[in-house]
């Protein structure tokens, strides 16, 4: 391990043995042989550690210690004493030394120290790091919100994340970002530095979902070969995310209404309650109370959740957000891909604004990573995106008026008539007409044959086809 050391020693023969050594390990070294000199060459050596003897001429070793920790508080410090003189070292640890050495030393201890110092301090700034970058990241001036509504949620997802509460309930389509929102709570409350946890209760087999949450003690079933914290204790202080929470077994349940209003559980096959502070956040894309109704849901458990719900809307109920959105991505994956695509075109705003997006954000950027991905151009045009949104964009062109409409010879009498219907028969005269050849029939119609399939399956032609 490298990096940069600072020696403060009166004595000569220290400075140059301890100089020698650590230059041989590629460490850049200065020394001081007193206190005075020595903060002066922290100012301009600026060391990540420093090697520091408590008794020095005029200034002592410990005041020098607390100036060095006021100027850097991440800074590492060993601190000699003399043989037996612990008072000083407990007063030193105290005041912020990493660790302290009795005079005399073998230099391995010291080697030793230093590296597990300096790696503790890089570990602490990289977390450091990465709390900054996810601080911003999931900050609510972050989120794109161009529409009344969304706005109106970032107002009410502030104030729970300012607030002391337990629960939150997130609803809303898959894919509309709730999994963000959570994360935005989790970074604007006083838990941020602690952990936040993510649990999946669809993707955890049931009979292993108990003891993932709460732990287990040892031999509590078969394979519990030692006690195992459970992620409840693991989230101390911070924030549990229960993703899909309505798909927890009915048995667990009642468990986890325990935790909501006691703050204590037990693990698996065990007999000691454990008390935790966290706050639990709950998502789902089903209907909750139409889940009690069917006696999916426990009721007690689903009024307790809904305390405070945050509903987030499909992106088809806040289309001023789609595009915004889209440039985000654009920009996102520009660093990741390393390409150069500086915006939308004005008729790839107007389908992306149109469409529906069933799949909502995530739909939306899996269309726009795709296109960064294939192609290299300044900007995403119509010719980029998948047939489908290509297929739009003619659609509103032709009942704008902008394209002729062809005259098919339809007549739509005075009680009018079923456009299903209508489809339900193009489709069949298509497959009649290609002798039931999908693909063939598929271009007839200017569709896809997945797309065709898609109204295969929904007229239940597939059926009577494969008879």
């Amino acid at each position: 391990m490298s990096g940069k050391v600072l020696i403060i020693d009166d004595e000569k023969l220290i400075r140059w043995s301890l100089e020698k050594n650590l230059k041989n390990l590629d460490y850049q070294v200065e020394s001081a042989a007193s206190g005075e000199e020595g903060l002066n060459r922290f100012d301009i050596f600026c060391p990540e550690a420093v090697i520091l003897d408590n008794k020095l001429p005029g200034m002592q070793g410990l005041d020098v210690l607390t100036e060095l920790r006021t100027r850097d508080p991440r800074l590492v410090v060993l601190f000699m004493t003399a043989f037996g003189t612990i008072e000083t070292a407990v007063e030193a640890m105290k005041r912020g030394a990493y660790d302290y050495v009795n005079k005399p030393f073998v230099f391995d201890e010291v080697r030793q120290l230093l590296e597990k110092g300096l790696y503790v301090q890089r570990l602490d700034s990289e977390v450091s790091r990465l709390r900054a970058v996810e601080r911003r990241q999931f900050d609510t001036a972050n989120v794109i919100i161009n529409s009344l509504r969304m706005r109106e949620i970032i107002s009410l997802v502030d104030k729970v994340a300012r607030s002391e509460a337990h629960t939150v309930l997130l609803t809303g389509e898959s894919g509309t970002g709730k999994d963000l929102f959570a994360r935005v709570i989790h970074q604007r409350s006083f838990r941020s530095a602690l952990p936040f946890i993510t649990i999946n209760c669809a993707s955890v087999p049931e009979t292993l979902l108990e003891s993932e949450l709460f732990g287990h003690e040892k031999g509590a079933f078969t394979d519990a070969k030692s006690a195992k914290r459970g992620q409840f204790e693991l989230a101390s202080g911070g924030v549990v995310y229960l993703d899909e929470i309505g798909e927890i077994p009915l048995g667990l349940q009642v468990k986890l209404l325990q935790v909501i209003e006691n703050r204590v559980f037990r693990r698996v096959g065990g007999v000691k309650d454990i008390r935790i502070d966290v706050l639990i956040i709950a998502a789902t894309n089903i209907d909750l109370a139409a889940a009690v109704e069917r006696g999916s849901f426990r009721r007690d458990l689903y009024y307790r959740l809904e305390l405070i719900p945050i509903h987030i809307p499909p992106l088809r109920e806040r289309r001023a957000d789609i595009v915004p959105i889209a440039e985000y991505f654009i920009q996102r994956f520009n660093q990741e891909f390393h390409k150069k695509f500086v915006g939308l075109s004005g008729e790839v705003k107007d389908v992306l604004a149109d469409y529906d997006w069933p799949g909502n954000i995530r739909e939306l950027r899996n269309v726009i990573e795709r296109i960064i991905i294939l192609e290299n151009d300044d900007s995403i045009r119509l010719e980029h995106l998948p047939f489908d949104l290509r297929r739009l964009f003619e659609t509103v062109k032709m009942s704008s008026g902008i394209l002729p409409v062809q005259d098919l010879g339809l007549v739509i009498p005075d009680g009018g008539l079923s456009l299903e219907a209508v489809e339900h028969e193009l489709v069949v005269k298509a497959l009649a007409k290609c002798a039931y050849n999908q693909t063939r029939a598929a271009r007839l119609l200017d569709i896809t044959r997945d797309s065709l399939r898609y109204k295969m399956k929904k007229f239940n032609l597939l059926s009577k086809l494969q008879k």
